[in-house]
């Protein structure tokens, strides 16, 4: 399991160009340092009240940390796909196991720390217990309020997460 912050820069993913291709490998330290692009998903959890999940990202994170974020999300592992990527954090942060659906994919800008994000939707009302190593808190909320928020308050949030929420607030 993630959360020993040592192990992770150690990590490795793969390096990619512009459109998305492999072309090359580096540890989670060397892509950040040199600001490569690299590959990750995040997932919007919804309930059937319309309700989505976030999580605060834990102090103890290296990016963002005690932000707002989206329900779920993290770096694709060197050879993983999207897919199996989406579907290992969504177990490994929250302890559920659903349906993904592919929403779209943000190509790689300063927002998103020059990440490709593969962004999935799913609806649950499946319990949600957090990893309290890589997630201090999670909670639901209200769409509308939630929107609000990250306009009077938009320090509490993470960059992806605005991106995203700013990016499909049409289908929410």
């Amino acid at each position: 399991m993630k959360g020993n912050l040592i192990t992770d820069q150690n990590e490795v993913y793969d390096v990619v160009d512009e459109l998305d291709r492999v072309i090359d490998t580096a540890t989670r330290r060397e892509i950040h340092k040199k600001n490569l692009m690299h590959r990750s998903i995040h997932i919007l959890v919804f309930n059937t009240n319309k309700e989505i999940f976030l999580q605060k990202r834990s102090m103890a994170k290296d990016e963002n940390p005690g932000l707002w974020d989206t329900s779920s999300a993290g770096h694709v592992d060197s050879g993983e796909t999207y897919d199996e990527c989406a579907h290992r954090e969504l177990w490994e942060e929250l302890q559920i196991k659903g349906t993904l659906i592919p929403l779209s994919k943000i190509e790689a800008c300063e927002e998103t720390y020059q990440e490709h994000v593969q962004v999935y939707t799913c609806i649950t009302d499946a319990k949600i217990i957090i990893n309290k190593d890589e997630i201090s808190e999670g909670k639901f909320f209200d769409l509308a309020l939630l929107k609000n928020e990250t306009k009077k308050n938009p320090e509490l949030f993470t960059s992806s997460f605005k991106l995203i929420l700013n990016k499909y607030e049409s289908i929410f």
